[in-house]
């Protein structure tokens, strides 16, 4: 009978890795960015980059290091709120996390506040101070899109005192906004929504009655209070239940804390139980004889508020570009040292494939938002034309930053395979907190109707198109492609201004997509330079042949190289 002998195995323990040994992963978000440093270098000045380098570079490596673990401790510990103390007075107090505040801290320190709002800076920085700002909480969303809320709520606020209030209430209270000290800020709240209206703010209900001098009485409910421990808030009301619809609001600021140190009555029925962004408090909240101010003309509240709401989506399309960037680099840097079916996972071709079309659109909504920001800057520094640019840009690069950033997202969870889906890791909390973006600040279908009105009321269309124009002028392998399509986009914008309603609201979606499409292809080309190029010109490929109608064909997928360079993360 035939002997076998027995063989010992070793199990490999050495083998038993997710990644490789030598994984690394960024420690500076700023640092590794080469697409968010060469354009922020192009799009400001010299005194502004100087200025805001150290900044950067710093929030850049709390957004990659410590904001990590605060920002998941944060969401896991969301905040509570106690409406009654030991005595049965009620309070209605929101506590939070330590980890809240310790964010609140790099929020401050990295200065996207005091940049435009304290006064020499302002002065300094004044035709910037849109760049300026929203390049700190561009890397300090990569890391936290909870709190990114209320620090957007917070600007907004800045802005509606700096335009609307008197001379008083901006030397008592924008100090509080531009503080270099967490412990004194105060943080802002738009309290919009209610029942009734949800985006139809035409319907609230809450009513206001003069007391006396400059106070009012508000009674009634808001829905939906973002940021609701906020010191101060901006609140629509009704003031003659006589004038209907939006022409019959007024806008109040309220004061968490009353002259006399007592705390202003809003009740805080509960905070809402949200799938993301559970870092921070919404809430219901009952207005009842709460104190206010009336803020500009009786009946002007919501042209008042609209400040605001335009700045926060302009926060909303930063919010989503910073984390479906997160989400896209999270992705990279685990495919880049990992093996799968016995070699590396960026050699398997349908990987690079799915890489670069992530990239691609991740390059061309970086540059679509980026343009919103500077047409900000431009239109509150005077320019008509700007104006009614950023008056039809603005809607658009909400709603395309926000769709599109939740599917790179959830795409980049993919790509890391289970591992993507595991709490552990930031993936799922970016998830759940991208959900948000295409309904805050307007629905998808708010954004049409709101796009539909620029291009009946303004010249946002016409400027739009001779941007794309201008652009295709100077490319030689896009500019016929450019002037085919926006030829058949500007006959059939005057066929759609005059259909009726509801056609031309069933016609708009599919006709501002396209716009879209071509506004990003023509602002990749405006910013195509030595070091731009590798990032840029493949996602100019990606996008013409996405958006031009074509059959079954042969794809050359990119290099492992290549896409590299198109993702733009520098190690």
């Amino acid at each position: 009978m035939e002997t076998i002998s027995a063989t010992t195995l070793q199990y490999p323990v050495e083998k038993n890795q997710v990644l490789d040994a030598d994984f690394k992963a960024s420690t500076n978000f700023y640092y590794s960015d080469k697409i968010l440093r060469n354009h922020f270098k192009r799009i400001v000045s010299g005194p502004g980059f100087n200025y805001m380098q150290p900044h950067l570079e710093w929030t850049g490596k709390e957004a990659a290091g410590i904001m990590n673990d605060l920002s998941l401790q944060a969401d896991k510990h969301g905040p509570e709120l106690v409406k009654r103390n030991f005595l049965g007075h009620n309070i209605d107090e929101i506590r939070f996390h330590p980890a809240y505040w310790d964010l609140m801290k790099v929020a401050v320190k990295s200065e996207m506040f005091r940049v435009k709002w304290e006064p020499s800076l302002a002065k300094k920085f004044n035709n910037e101070k849109q760049r300026l700002g929203f390049a700190s909480g561009y890397l300090y969303a990569m890391s936290e899109s909870g709190q990114y809320c209320p620090l957007c709520m917070t600007d907004g606020v800045a802005r509606l005192i700096d335009l609307f209030c008197d001379e008083e209430d901006k030397a008592r209270l924008l100090p509080h906004i531009y503080t270099d000290k967490a412990e004194e800020l105060y943080t802002g709240a738009m309290f919009l929504t209610e029942k009734t209206g949800g985006s139809d703010v035409g319907a609230n209900i809450t009513v206001a009655t003069h007391k006396e001098g400059k106070t009012w009485l508000l009674n009634g409910e808001k829905w939906f209070c973002s940021n609701a421990n906020a010191e101060l808030i901006f609140a629509l009301a009704r003031t003659d239940e006589g004038v209907k619809g939006t022409r019959g609001l007024s806008i109040f600021l309220i004061e968490k804390n009353l002259p006399n140190g007592e705390k202003n009555p809003v009740d805080v029925i509960r905070i809402k139980d949200k799938l993301g962004v559970r870092s921070m408090a919404s809430a219901e909240c009952m207005l009842t004889d709460t104190q206010g101010q009336m803020v500009g003309n009786e009946f002007e509240g919501f042209k008042v508020m609209v400040e605001m709401i335009s700045l926060s989506r302009l926060y909303n399309s930063a919010a989503a570009l910073g984390a479906s960037r997160r989400a896209l680099i999270e992705a990279y840097q685990f495919l880049s040292h990992r093996k799968t079916f016995g070699k590396p996972v960026l050699e398997h071709s349908l990987i690079r494939t799915k890489l670069t079309e992530l990239g691609a659109l991740n390059v061309a909504n970086f540059y679509l938002v980026w343009k919103a920001i500077e047409s900000l800057d431009l239109a509150d520094a005077g320019d008509e034309k700007e104006a009614q640019l950023f008056r039809l840009l603005n809607p658009m690069t909400k709603k395309w930053s926000a769709e599109t950033g939740v599917y790179i997202t959830r795409e980049s969870m993919e790509l890391m395979g289970g591992m993507g889906y595991i709490e552990d890791g930031v993936m799922p909390k970016l998830m759940r907190d991208v959900m948000v973006l295409p309904i805050w600040e307007g629905s998808g279908n708010i954004i049409i109707l709101d796009m539909l009105r620029s291009l009946l009321k303004t010249k946002g269309f016409e400027v739009m198109c001779e941007a794309i124009t201008q652009s295709a002028n100077t490319s030689a392998e896009y500019g016929a492609f450019l002037k085919e399509e926006i030829g058949k986009l500007v006959p059939f914008a005057e066929k759609l201004k005059k259909l009726a309603q509801d056609e031309m609201e069933a016609s708009a979606k599919l006709f501002f997509e396209k716009l879209t499409s071509l506004y990003q292809i023509s602002l990749l080309l405006n910013n195509l330079n030595e070091e731009s190029k590798q990032w840029i010109l493949p996602a100019l490929t990606f996008l013409k042949e996405k958006y031009s109608p074509s059959g079954l064909k042969e794809v050359q997928p990119l290099s492992a190289e290549a896409v590299k360079g198109l993702i733009g993360w520098d190690f």
